[in-house]
């Protein structure tokens, strides 16, 4: 994807990363505002869902009109092929499946540090480790829908919702980590039947190459 190999070795990352680094900073961090006195067991039960309801919306905004967007000129049209397009092409890439490190571990600490100037730590603490979880939850689910057989209904149902904005309607189903909120902004689309199967999960999807829209 990129000609500077320092570049080209910090857009890759293995799928465990997110999981092993953030969760145990965000544990820590958690633990660190509850026996300071930082923040509360009260606070945090209502700001942490209140931070991942806001990762939620985070993520279908970011995927619909960030990763999605094209511009018109060479340099947007670049920076779409950096940020999604290249995804697109090259679904399989299990190197590429969550955010690499040097946009996530910036972009985090930018978000912590504006919610830290606020003043109120003990609803800021709580609320911004609810949107690392929900940003670890849909790197984690990401790259599950595409490298890993969905055993539940559930996750047969996210990875069919995922697959169709794949390969059948790249303009549809942005949820990547839920559905719902393509049915409350009305951006939902079935996935048209495919060498006689429906889209269930299950089954090889074509190739992009084939034809399939990016």
């Amino acid at each position: 994807m990129f000609e500077n190999a320092f570049m080209e070795a910090a857009s890759k990352l293995h799928p465990a990363v997110p999981v092993l680094l953030y969760i145990p900073l965000t544990l820590g961090l958690l633990g660190w505002g509850l026996y300071g006195g930082r923040t509360t067991v009260g606070m945090s039960v209502l700001f942490i869902p209140l931070g991942l309801l806001t990762w939620i919306l985070m993520e279908y905004g970011i995927h619909r009109y960030f990763f999605h967007w094209e511009g018109k000129g060479p340099f947007t049209q670049r920076v779409h092929e950096i940020a999604h397009g290249y995804h697109h092409k090259y679904p399989d890439d299990a190197q590429r499946l969550v955010m690499p490190l040097i946009v996530t571990i910036p972009l985090s600490s930018l978000i912590g540090g504006l919610l830290w100037l606020v003043g109120r730590p003990a609803q800021m603490l709580p609320y911004f480790i609810g949107i690392v979880w929900g940003y670890v939850a849909y790197d984690t689910l990401h790259w599950a829908t595409h490298h890993r057989t969905p055993r539940t209904a559930w996750g047969k149902a996210l990875r069919a919702h995922h697959m169709a904005h794949h390969f059948a309607t790249p303009d549809r189903n942005f949820g990547i980590s839920n559905m719902w909120m393509d049915m409350l902004m009305g951006s939902g689309g079935r996935r048209r039947k495919l060498a006689g199967k429906e889209a269930s999960g299950q089954g090889a999807p074509p190739r992009e190459g084939s034809g399939a829209k990016t």
